[in-house]
């Protein structure tokens, strides 16, 4: 079973553990069950395709998955927009060619100049660091180490001690990178960098065996620096159709808020000569 084969089968077992005979109106005969969610043949009736067909499709051993039948699952398995769409991805043929590499775009890098007076920070495939401004590596003390946000996230303790709201900040991330692995699964660097993290981060493994899945969207995210005090911001996402891969992620602040008044201060800091 190749790998996105085998993560489309752990989703759809995933969804159909999730589900149970009342929730999705079937009667429920008397006797034990032995699974707790629904059965194979359950869900097959209920996207109108036969056992032997879904169990196939299940089990990594269906070549090719038509639309209609993706849009049947999905309507079965009580999906939402964006888990359907990684639904998609996931039974979409794998490309074989490699992934470009990383070169920071333009004019994002032209926007990132323009807001230096907020925490600005370029990212590229995989959470790759691309560039940064001098407050965003001030808010977060970014190391020279963090070669992506991720890495950063996880194996830099800084991030926990600064990131409030680590866990439901670093828990949404790993959902958008399942989304990002459903959509590149020939991506041999994206697969290294999950693998490391499976194998080395209890947090991340177990977000990622939960089998969420997001888009990369706007949030919150509250720090407590040690000068500073606490900031919180909006995280908004930008990008270009000549760079899809690339995300502009920028601090944003409320007018007039402590937080809008003690950037200058830090903004400062960060760009005095260091003596």
């Amino acid at each position: 079973m190749n790998r996105d084969r085998a993560a489309l089968s752990a989703f759809l077992r995933d969804r159909r553990d999730r589900l149970t005979p009342a929730s999705v109106g079937l009667t429920v005969y008397p006797g034990r069950r032995r699974v707790p969610g629904l059965r194979r043949e359950e869900l097959a009736q209920l996207a109108g395709v036969s056992p032997d067909y879904y169990s196939k499709l299940e089990q990594g051993r269906q070549a090719t998955v038509s639309t209609e039948v993706l849009r049947a699952l999905a309507t079965a398995l009580q999906l939402d927009e964006v888990e359907t769409r990684h639904l998609h991805d996931l039974a979409a043929p794998a490309e074989s060619s490699g992934p470009e590499p990383q070169v920071p775009d333009p004019g994002l890098q032209q926007v990132m100049a323009a807001l230096d007076h907020v925490p600005v920070i370029l990212l590229g495939r995989s959470g790759e660091i691309l560039a940064g401004n001098a407050l965003v590596r001030a808010v977060l003390s970014l190391a020279p180490s963090d070669g992506s946000m991720f890495h950063y996230l996880f194996q830099n303790p800084v991030a926990r001690e600064r990131i409030v709201n680590w866990s439901q900040f670093a828990a949404a991330s790993v959902a958008g990178l399942r989304r990002d692995a459903a959509r590149r699964p020939w991506d041999s660097t994206l697969a290294r960098l999950i693998e490391e993290l499976r194998s080395s981060e209890p947090e991340f493994s177990r977000w990622w065996d939960d089998h969420e899945v997001q888009e990369f969207s706007r949030t919150i995210k509250i720090i407590q620096h040690p000068a500073a005090g606490t900031l919180q911001f909006g995280i908004e996402f930008l990008n270009t159709p000549g760079s899809p891969d690339q995300n502009l992620i920028v601090y944003t602040v409320e007018p007039e808020s402590s937080t809008a008044r003690v950037l200058p201060i830090l903004a400062s800091w960060a760009t005095s000569p260091k003596g």
